[in-house]
């Protein structure tokens, strides 16, 4: 296995949006120790393009070669194929860095769980987030007081967003794609690791088109028995990507906006941003990086802030409950 001493050796599969987009934040961050050892893809145009933007990385010629030059694998493709690119990886002693959902079946991913243990982690980008660690630190320092209400809502203009368009063909079908997939589970992923298992679901769904994602929905649960309320819903805003996630308690609220905003409730009964707070498209290289030495402590067997495989079951869990209701 190439060692990973000096520079950890990762691979990625998938030459989409999110392997382009954790490209640049290893292009980006000089001083991570982490080099891309080779990357492929399928359909010979996302490689090419990824060969233009992106010269010096290795194209390899298919997913075993890319596990043959790497300490760890970078699973980035669509979610149907998740598996077998892990499974291939964990047989051949590498670790395993994966997008979520873990599987598109929760039998399989159930066993994948169990069977690979702590040999990877899962991409939950919040474990990772500047404006998440600002939600803790209030929290801590008693700015809800006691927990009594998650209110989680987004938004979109239209699904898939406009720079999914090309992702479109499992997007916005019913095996792999849709909001509560693509974009609620990381706020479950939020509730889960702030406040605790994610127990009794229920509420509503609503697939207006067939064969296609979801359009709304309107769901209660509880996160370590806080109550949540969670709304979802295509068209009636003019934003492409609108979202909130506020913890409410008895000594006031908090709220994360727009993936990456931290607000406290002030006295005057407004939300006001944490000084020197910077939108998503901003924050995102930072949080890519942070969750670069992640994977690299991961690696060398290190403590991690990473998800787990366990808890991206825990989330695929309760995002599959919720598109069944």
């Amino acid at each position: 296995m190439p060692a990973t001493d000096d520079q950890l050796a990762l691979g990625i599969i998938g030459a989409g949006i999110m392997g382009e987009r954790l490209l640049g934040a290893i292009h980006g961050a000089p001083d991570v120790p982490v080099r891309v050892a080779a990357i492929w893809d399928p359909a010979p145009e996302a490689l090419a393009r990824i060969g233009a933007a992106f010269p010096a990385v290795p194209l390899a010629a298919d997913a075993e070669s890319v596990v043959a030059a790497s300490a760890c694998l970078y699973v980035a493709s669509p979610p149907a194929s998740h598996l077998g690119y892990a499974r291939t990886a964990l047989a051949a002693g590498r670790s395993v860095f994966c997008e979520k959902p873990l599987a598109i079946d929760l039998v399989e991913a159930r066993a994948f769980a169990a069977e690979a243990g702590s040999a990877g982690a899962v991409n939950f980008p919040f474990a990772s987030s500047p404006g998440v660690a600002a939600l803790r630190r209030w929290i801590a320092e008693g700015a809800v007081g006691t927990p009594l209400h998650l209110a989680v809502a987004v938004e979109f203009a239209r699904w898939p967003r406009p720079w999914q368009a090309d992702a479109a063909r499992w997007l916005d079908a019913r095996a792999e794609g849709g909001f509560t997939r693509e974009v609620v589970s990381h706020f479950l992923f939020l509730a889960r690791r702030l406040l605790g298992p994610l127990e009794g679901i229920g509420g509503a769904i609503d697939f207006p088109e067939a064969g296609r994602s979801e359009r709304a929905v309107a769901v209660t649960l509880t996160a370590g028995g806080i109550p949540v309320s969670l709304t979802g819903r295509v068209g009636g805003t003019d934003k492409d990507d609108h979202n909130t996630w506020t913890l409410t308690g008895d000594a006031g609220a908090v709220r994360l906006r727009d993936w990456a905003i931290a607000e406290r409730l002030g006295a005057d009964g407004r939300f006001e941003p944490e000084p020197g707070a910077i939108p998503n498209e901003k924050l995102r290289p930072i949080t890519l990086r942070r969750q670069l030495e992640g994977v690299v402590r991961m690696v060398r067997g290190e403590p991690h802030h990473l998800a787990t495989f366990a808890e991206a079951l825990a989330v695929q869990e309760a995002v599959e409950a919720i598109l069944a209701l």
